[in-house]
């Protein structure tokens, strides 16, 4: 399967602030530098990356199977490197306010759930 239908009109920093103002209603994000993209902090909790012109979520076994449904494919901003519990969000989940923040709750509360995740801002 190929990886979801990005959206070229937008990228590098315009495509991160279309992506905050998509998740407004999670709450205050911070983004971080990260990997030459960003880093997606909520309370103090990591739970995505945005990187060139994709957005990454974080996943576990449960929500990675609907991810991969759609043909999303792992982050890895190098060759050599790849990160396979955060999954590529599909244009059409990133272009709904309500879905997108969905899936970012989810990924929040993977990620909060982890033992021993540290929260960190």
């Amino acid at each position: 399967m190929s990886a979801p239908e990005r959206d070229h009109t937008r990228s590098g920093t315009d495509f991160l602030e279309y992506c905050l103002g998509q998740l407004q209603a999670v709450g205050p994000v911070l983004p971080r530098r990260m990997f030459g993209g960003y880093r997606l902090n909520h309370d103090g909790i990591f739970f995505g990356i945005v990187y060139k012109d994709g957005l990454y979520l974080k996943t576990d076994a449960t929500s990675r199977a609907r991810y991969s449904a759609r043909g999303s494919v792992p982050f890895q901003p190098n060759a050599g490197q790849t990160l396979w519990s955060y999954y590529e969000v599909s244009a059409d989940i990133i272009e709904s306010a309500d879905m997108l923040c969905r899936w970012a709750d989810e990924a929040v509360a993977i990620q909060r759930a982890r033992p021993g995740a540290a929260r960190r801002s």
